[in-house]
């Protein structure tokens, strides 16, 4: 019987999240934040495919104060929307964002502490709890300014970005990622402040649901109940990043967990959406399925029957099912049944889940950003010219980061990677090792590919 986890509400400018409210949809901008026309017309976009929440990158102080000339913008043309500012590694910049913006999102692992090196740190108990005072003492007025303008927070852990503190102590683990959040949520309670959403994010769905689970458990100890933004990060564009999405966000939908959802495809943002109702609408019907199949496991073989006449449908209702029966290990196959498709595509849709929920390797997976205003080059082209000069490649993991925030961490679970470093300039990473540096984009696809050959040959 699916039944939704009781969580806070909390104000998002007119949009509630939370509560008895209806899980919101939200997407992110990936145009530049400094260009007013083309952002109001994609949050315009956004808004229009059905998004409640728009977000964008503020990755400096320009681009925080020119929030207020996009919010504007879209107010004159009669769009409401909240606007979310995305802040990594400068908090001074979070501060101005919460004068202007209805949320602003920060990221534990770099709103104090230094950017992650993967350096190996030792602490005593005291110099850690020193640590704790530094986040503390510049944590404190930053959510006094959120209290004066009515600004909420989203406390946003992402997998690729935890801090080398962090790491040193529990490991690149969902225990580091879940202390790396309660750490600030504690603080927000000692403080009195309660509009906070909380989002872990991985590209790896398993360690995403593993999180996600743990850290709801650990905020019920504690006695809080905040509400929970989900979604898989870097999880790719066209059907694996829906399969992708689904099986993860769809594994903690059907168990009543999430409030708001954003589905991160390497596409246009107002693409998002529509998969991301999807699932919303799905909820029922799929914890439904998933009890009764997983009753019915035999052989460690779940066996699915369904009566989809949109393929896109199928693959949704399909993943969403049954992901977490292979997450939680259950079961390590899956045969699909449904009228109006070849026994080839539904094989190969099995194969896609297997492979989303980390149990079959069966293609190359490319770990692929959604893209946003810091991201240095053409996304989409360039992962239709990876993904076709690498496609032969079976059982590897490609990481295509359009900048550094999540790059090298999030590809530590990627053989290599390929990382926007400027303007026009490519690294290329073979794990979390920078291999070659400012490579010109031009010459970038040939040489990660020479990478790859040079290491099978």
């Amino acid at each position: 019987m699916y039944t939704r986890r009781r969580s806070s509400e909390v104000a998002v400018g007119k949009v509630k999240i939370g509560g008895e409210n209806p899980i919101r949809i939200q997407s992110m901008a990936n145009t530049s934040t400094m260009d007013t026309e083309g952002s109001v017309a994609q949050a315009m976009r956004i808004v229009d495919a059905g998004g409640e929440i728009v977000r964008f990158t503020t990755q400096g102080q320009r681009e925080a104060q020119n929030m207020q000339n996009i919010k504007d913008g879209l107010r004159a043309a009669g769009y409401d929307v909240p606007l979310v500012a995305d802040v990594h590694f400068n908090a001074a910049v979070a501060d101005t964002a919460a004068t202007i913006c209805e949320k602003v999102r920060i990221n534990p692992g770099n709103y104090v502490d230094p950017a992650r090196t993967f350096k190996s740190l030792e602490y005593t108990d005291e110099e850690y709890a020193d640590e704790i005072k530094k986040i503390e003492s510049r944590f404190v007025p930053f959510l006094n300014i959120c209290k004066e303008h009515d600004t909420a927070i989203r406390i946003g852990v992402n997998h690729g970005s935890l801090s080398d503190r962090i790491m040193s102590r529990y490991g690149d683990t969902p225990a580091g990622m879940v202390e790396s959040c309660m750490e600030f949520l504690r603080i927000c309670v000692k403080e009195h402040f309660s509009n906070v959403v909380i989002s872990i994010k991985a590209s790896n769905t398993v360690v995403m649901v593993r999180t996600v689970r743990l850290l709801v458990s650990e905020m019920e100890k504690e006695g809080m109940a905040f509400p929970l933004h989900l979604g898989v990060t870097e999880a790719g564009e066209g059907e694996d990043g829906r399969i992708k999405s689904a099986v993860g966000i769809g594994a903690l939908l059907c168990e009543g967990i999430g409030d708001t959802i954003r589905v991160s495809l390497s596409e246009a943002p107002e693409k998002e959406i529509p998969v991301a109702r999807k699932l919303v609408e799905m909820i029922p019907e799929c914890a439904k399925i998933r009890e009764e199949v997983r009753a019915s496991i035999s052989d460690d073989t779940v066996m699915l029957s369904l009566n989809e006449e949109k393929w896109e449908d199928l693959q949704l209702k399909a993943s969403m099912a049954t992901g977490a029966l292979f997450i939680d290990g259950l079961a390590h196959k899956l045969e699909i049944q449904n009228p109006g498709f070849t026994k080839e595509q539904l094989t190969d849709l099995a194969d896609s889940i297997l492979q989303a929920a980390r149990v079959k390797f069966v293609k190359t997976e490319y770990i692929s950003c959604p893209g946003c205003g810091r991201t240095l080059y053409n996304l989409e082209e360039t992962i239709a010219k990876i993904k076709e000069a690498t496609k032969h490649l079976v059982g590897l993991k490609i990481g295509i980061m359009g900048c550094i925030v999540n790059g090298p961490g999030e590809m530590a679970d990627a053989d290599y990677g390929y990382v926007g470093a400027g303007v026009g300039k490519i690294s290329l990473y073979k794990g979390k090792q920078c291999i070659e540096k400012n490579i010109p984009e031009e010459e970038a696809v040939s040489r990660l590919l020479d990478l790859i050959n040079s290491d099978q040959e």
